[in-house]
């Protein structure tokens, strides 16, 4: 299948030469780079989180393989969709699904079927992809989107994809696509945010099922956090550091109402 860009135009510049100008402006070359297991990178339009992805794909060595975790917007598709080959196409050129990963974490995980309809009109994994095709000239993703937000759905995803990153045995990145607080003060996100990303930063993915409950954090993409957290402990994660926070009001002015974005790397 040949997924079509959903947000093409809106969240991003739909020409190839705008777009490559606009991810230039977020994107540093003289960063000090690293290899990660995982990584947190928002998913909003560019002008209000472009930044923070900048940020965090700037600091990395990148793989030639991306498993791109998101939530379900939309609410079609399956409660953990797996996409199972094909190419997506964008602006600057289409990207290749490595059908072989994509069915060795939907064999793993009983939770996880392979289904095209959770992506079609999906933005949050899309939005990573101008990043990685700026930096990276080719690379292949496996996308993967979570309508179920349970521990054990994250749990069971999480062991899925270690061990088919384990059997595999190459260099492949867990991209966990998440935005944080929706629509409150400045004041009142950064400190509900913290507190989510002082769990992510204790790599503690428990902690951060359980803080994003108890405390009402709107935190799109705490499940695909969470998995990715499992994923990466598995695989011998020792660290992770909180690269960029900001929110929207920092680019319209506008903090009584505001989304947080917070990019974090995972070693």
């Amino acid at each position: 299948m040949l997924r079509k860009p959903a947000v093409a135009g809106y969240f991003y510049q739909a020409s190839p030469d705008r777009l490559k100008d606009q991810v230039r402006r977020y994107v540093t070359t003289d960063s000090q780079k690293t290899r990660a297991l995982g990584v947190i990178s928002p998913h909003a339009g560019f002008i209000y989180s472009g930044a923070v992805a900048g940020a965090v794909y700037s600091s990395l060595i990148l793989p030639d393989t991306f498993i791109l975790i998101g939530p379900n917007h939309t609410g079609a598709g399956t409660p953990v969709s797996v996409f199972p080959d094909g190419k997506w196409e964008m602006p600057n050129g289409e990207v290749e699904v490595d059908a072989g990963i994509a069915k060795s974490i939907a064999d793993k995980a009983r939770c996880a079927s392979l289904d095209y309809d959770a992506h079609r009109g999906e933005h949050c994994l899309e939005t990573q992809l101008p990043f990685l095709q700026y930096i990276k000239a080719n690379f292949k993703i496996i996308p993967i989107i979570m309508m179920s937000t349970s521990l054990e759905t994250c749990k069971e995803l999480g062991h899925a994809i270690s061990r088919t990153i384990q059997e595999a045995q190459r260099d492949i990145l867990i991209v966990a696509s998440s935005d944080m607080t929706h629509y409150e003060s400045a004041a009142s996100a950064k400190e509900k945010d913290h507190k989510a990303i002082e769990k992510i930063l204790a790599l503690d993915p428990a902690g951060l099922h359980a803080v994003v409950k108890e405390y009402g954090i709107t935190m799109c993409g705490f499940a695909p956090a969470v998995t990715m957290l499992y994923a990466a402990i598995d695989l011998g994660a020792t660290k992770a550091t909180l690269v960029k926070y900001m929110n929207s009001g920092d680019t319209s002015g506008d903090y009584d109402q505001v989304v947080g974005y917070a990019g974090v790397i995972v070693q």
